[in-house]
């Protein structure tokens, strides 16, 4: 049977609400509103208020849900070629491309101005500059150039700073050490990931590893590589005194452990192998996290 074409008309089920609901792709968006809420509570250094954390909290996670639509729209044909994204709403029919672009761009539009009018037009400007580099930076890259493995990690740590502007105003030493350890956990993530989805991805002409990698030994040392400057980078918070020594030595832990995984993975660059370094560093940010809000230094 043939794939339904992105121009189909939707049909009435499975539910248009739920399809609207997957285009936002809610893990994603909950994770970055989480990591943008972490950032206020130590930007505020424990003192954050309710009111504009909520603020911040929807507006970030209304915003990122656009973002994520307007992917789903640019990339509609590309994800009808691959295995994973087949049944998305667009290329499975369930929503027309028009429909996943208006609602994208409302939400942007409404998250940006949401932050702007609520908590601060930085922090708004951030989560829009995200949102530019994600859609129009990160992902004409895919097709095009290794690179954009590290252009999208740009926009995957800014809700760091986002949340860390909203909390202070402005975007200091604190805010760009947690966009530094946002920044560097994704590259051993994604690298991993590449790997295990490379025939998807060559399947969809997206140049996600490195064009000449010998059985994967490119991609291995990098995730080591990756892996290695971590630890030190995941220490900083303390070293400034945003954050107490429980979360030094349960970040130098959790480091240590995603480093002592992608070594062993280095050596078979098997998929077993590269998994436990994708699971485990998908693990690792949001312990992190919680080791953030649990030892805060509070002023």
């Amino acid at each position: 049977m043939s794939q339904p074409t992105t121009e189909s008309a939707a049909p009435a089920t499975p539910s248009r609400v739920r399809a609207y609901y997957e285009l936002t792709k809610p893990g994603i968006a909950a994770f970055v509103m989480i990591t943008a809420g972490v950032a206020y509570y130590v930007g505020a250094a424990g003192d954050a208020a309710l009111v504009p954390v909520f603020h911040t909290l929807f507006g970030t996670v209304v915003a990122t849900a656009g973002a994520l639509a307007l992917n789903q729209f640019l990339e509609r044909k590309v994800d009808a070629t691959m295995r994973r994204t087949a049944r998305r709403p667009l290329p499975s029919g369930r929503l027309r491309p028009g429909e996943a672009l208006g609602f994208g761009v409302i939400l942007v539009v409404g998250g940006v101005l949401h932050l702007g009018i609520t908590v601060g037009w930085l922090p708004a400007l951030l989560t829009l500059a995200s949102a530019v580099g994600y859609n129009f930076v990160y992902t004409p890259l895919k097709p095009r150039s290794y690179a954009a493995t590290f252009a999208g990690a740009f926009p995957g740590a800014m809700p760091a700073l986002i949340g860390w502007s909203a909390a202070t105003g402005s975007v200091s030493l604190g805010g760009v050490v947690l966009f530094g350890v946002a920044f560097l956990w994704q590259l051993p993530h994604v690298l991993a990931l590449a790997w295990l989805l490379r025939a998807d991805y060559l399947r969809a002409g997206f140049l996600l590893t490195p064009p000449i990698d010998d059985g994967g030994r490119t991609i291995g040392n990098q995730m080591v590589l990756y892996s290695a400057i971590l630890v030190p980078a995941s220490l900083a918070p303390t070293l400034i005194g945003l954050t107490g020594w429980v979360y030094f030595g349960g970040a130098l832990l959790l480091g240590g452990i995603v480093l002592w995984w992608s070594v062993q993975a280095r050596g078979a660059m098997s998929n077993a192998s590269v998994r436990k370094v994708f699971l485990g560093s998908l693990a690792y940010q949001p312990l992190l996290l919680g080791l953030m809000l649990l030892d805060t230094v509070r002023a």
